[in-house]
């Protein structure tokens, strides 16, 4: 597509655009209970008019820009279908099996959600991944946390707060590298400055699910519910500890930063080989589970709902919900809605603590129109770098910015790719999950209070930023 033959849209012709999106998608999700798939539709044709009256030639940039939508996406769709592969290969092989086991036998409900919550942090941040935090770990504990009667929108929404806390701190996590390269700031220093503020917001939710937690320690599963799910367990699957060896396998190679796919890929193999030996199936069940699903015939309704997801099939309505997002936020962003709306909207900001707002704010907003944070944390970082130059906040406080209104939300918004990826893989909606994803709100909501309060805003020493 020829950009200069492409004027930029005027603000009131972008301002229009935006909310007619928004509008859509509001009314429809909200009042009219339309399917998302169908208002997705909707909006994508109408930026698409929107767009073809900037150009009012063929139609081949529109369907250009939104190409270019999907295809800097194309990594996390492959990473859609190997998770579905994954999952199923873990119950193939008993490895969801062997930890829901290990679970029932030692956690009780009572220390169940903040023991959840850390070790979800810990695991995202030792891999940098949320989304291989969610489909691992997040699958045992969702398994394990219902079984224990506790609700799975409680048990969801711990999971995603654990799991997005890492993938923000993480040093070896794409986004925070993204977002310090984003706003030109020292990767060093973007971590430091995500300290200020992301750190409140962990302890208060730390607190705030021991306190939940606390609510479900007389939950505890009556004993002969227990030993029907565990002596289920044994009879279905072979439950040893070298059943885990996937999982470990999956661990290490991304701690040794091994590129997502080819560890996903790995565990995967070693999933399939002990399903082959140790479980003793057939190689033919076994593919066949890797499109349709992992499954088990215990004979107990509770424990085979639990072991029936994943799969290739089971993606595809969060990889359909994915591209129309993805093709809206590229028609949105090749044809400058967005940019033209903040640009506008910047000239007006004057405090300082309303540019950290409006930041975190038109972030958050990205997330809604481009479909996924990578896009948004590089636009906003690009867009509001010098503003942040030109009122003495340092570089860190910008990336940090980026993370807290991107790369938490997305887990918020039902169409983007975290929030379908996450929804499908827990089987749990976006909206029933959502308040209870206290860090995924709550942080933005402290970085925003901090700032109107004067509190951890970090000063550019010269008046230009550290970079």
């Amino acid at each position: 597509m020829d950009s200069s033959a492409i004027k930029a849209p005027s603000f009131i012709h972008a301002l229009i655009t935006f909310s007619a999106v928004c509008a859509i998608i509001g009314l429809g999700l909200f009042v009219y209970a339309v399917n998302l798939h169908s208002l997705l539709l909707l909006c994508l044709l109408t930026a698409a008019g929107s767009a073809w009256c900037l150009y009012r030639g063929d139609f081949s940039p529109v369907i250009k820009a939104m190409n270019s939508g999907i295809e800097r996406a194309l990594t996390s769709i492959y990473i859609f279908l190997m998770i579905g592969v994954l999952i199923a290969a873990f119950i193939q092989s008993g490895t969801v099996a062997t930890l829901i086991y290990y679970g029932l036998t030692f956690i009780s409900p009572s220390i169940f959600l903040p023991a959840g919550l850390i070790l979800c942090s810990l695991m995202s941040l030792a891999t940098g991944t949320s989304w291989g935090t969610v489909g691992t770990a997040g699958v045992v504990l969702i398994a394990v946390g219902t079984a224990m009667g506790i609700p799975a929108p409680v048990v969801a929404g711990m999971i995603i707060a654990g799991a997005t806390f890492g993938d923000k701190m993480s040093p070896v996590s794409d986004t925070t590298n993204l977002a310090a390269m984003a706003a030109g700031t020292e990767l060093t220093q973007h971590i430091k400055s995500m300290h200020r503020t992301t750190g409140p917001a962990y302890l208060i939710t730390l607190l705030a699910f021991t306190v939940i937690g606390m609510q479900y320690a007389e939950n505890t599963v009556p004993a002969d519910n227990i030993n029907l799910l565990l002596n289920g367990l044994q009879q279905t699957y072979q439950i040893h500890i070298i059943n885990l060896l996937p999982l470990l396998t999956m661990l290490l190679l991304i701690y040794l930063k091994v590129s997502a796919l080819p560890a996903m890929s790995a565990a995967a193999a070693a999933a399939v080989l002990l399903a082959l030996t140790v479980q003793d199936a057939q190689l033919t069940q076994v593919l066949n589970a890797l499109f349709s699903g992992g499954s088990a015939d215990s004979g107990i309704a509770a424990l085979d709902n639990l072991l029936t997801r994943g799969g290739i099939s089971a993606m595809m309505w969060t990889l359909s919900l994915a591209l129309l997002a993805l093709a809206l936020g590229g028609i949105l962003d090749k044809f400058g809605f967005l940019q033209v709306l903040i640009y506008n909207l910047l000239r007006s900001v004057k405090r300082q603590a309303s540019l950290i707002t409006m930041t975190i704010s038109s972030c958050f907003i990205g997330n809604m129109t481009l479909g996924e944070a990578y896009m948004s944390i590089i636009l906003n970082g690009q867009l509001y770098g010098e503003a942040y130059d030109q009122r003495g906040i340092d570089r860190s406080v910008l990336s940090r910015s980026l993370e807290e209104g991107a790369t938490l939300t997305t887990a918020l918004i039902p169409w983007t790719t975290g929030g379908a990826f996450f929804a499908a893989t827990l089987g749990v909606n976006v909206l029933d999950y959502a308040p209870w994803a206290i860090l995924n709100w709550l942080n933005p909501l402290i970085a925003i209070s901090f700032a109107y309060g004067g509190v951890s805003l970090v000063k550019s020493q010269t008046g230009i930023t550290r970079v």
